[in-house]
């Protein structure tokens, strides 16, 4: 489901409209073509998510990812303030490039940061030994930069320069 909502909707013939939203019933039977699915599947996705990755319009009739696109579409973030420092989780394989260009979104249309050291780790070790980043976010803020938080607790930004970037031992 997150590759239909986040990046190929085409795979099973449905498109997104200019805010991410799919129709409920059009989801339900392109996913239906190949495995069981039905409303009462998908809304139990939705509601145990651990990382809340959907959300419903108000009567159920659109779902869509709230955060993550390679498709260029406005999930209608709100800007927001952020907390002194965030924190980005990547693994040893990145470093590198990471040391010599900062974050940048790659195929996402934003860089995801975490609010805690914690979730970081997680986020890292997904690509191997995790390595940790704090990102000086208030100081982008303060420069300009603009922060959108998600609906699930992930807060967004285009890219973070290598200046405000700092390496911190896991």
């Amino acid at each position: 489901m997150s590759l239909i909502l986040r990046h190929k909707p085409e795979t099973i013939g449905i498109t997104l409209d200019e805010h991410g939203w799919a129709k409920v019933d059009e989801l339900i039977a392109g996913i239906a073509k190949s495995t069981e699915f039905n409303m009462e599947i998908l809304e139990e996705i939705v509601q145990t998510d651990n990382k809340q990755r959907y959300s419903f319009n108000e009567d159920k009739s659109l779902i869509r990812a709230n955060q993550g696109h390679s498709v260029p579409v406005d999930v209608e973030l709100d800007e927001a303030t952020p907390p002194e420092l965030l924190w980005h989780g990547t693994g040893e394989k990145f470093v590198a490039s990471i040391d010599a260009q900062g974050l940048i979104p790659k195929s996402r249309l934003y860089v995801h940061l975490s609010k805690d050291k914690e979730t970081a780790i997680t986020v890292g070790a997904r690509h191997g030994k995790p390595v940790l980043y704090c990102v000086k976010s208030r100081e982008m803020a303060r420069d300009g930069y603009k922060f959108y938080l998600s609906k699930n607790g992930v807060w967004l930004v285009k890219k973070v320069p290598v200046k405000y970037l700092k390496k911190v031992e896991v």
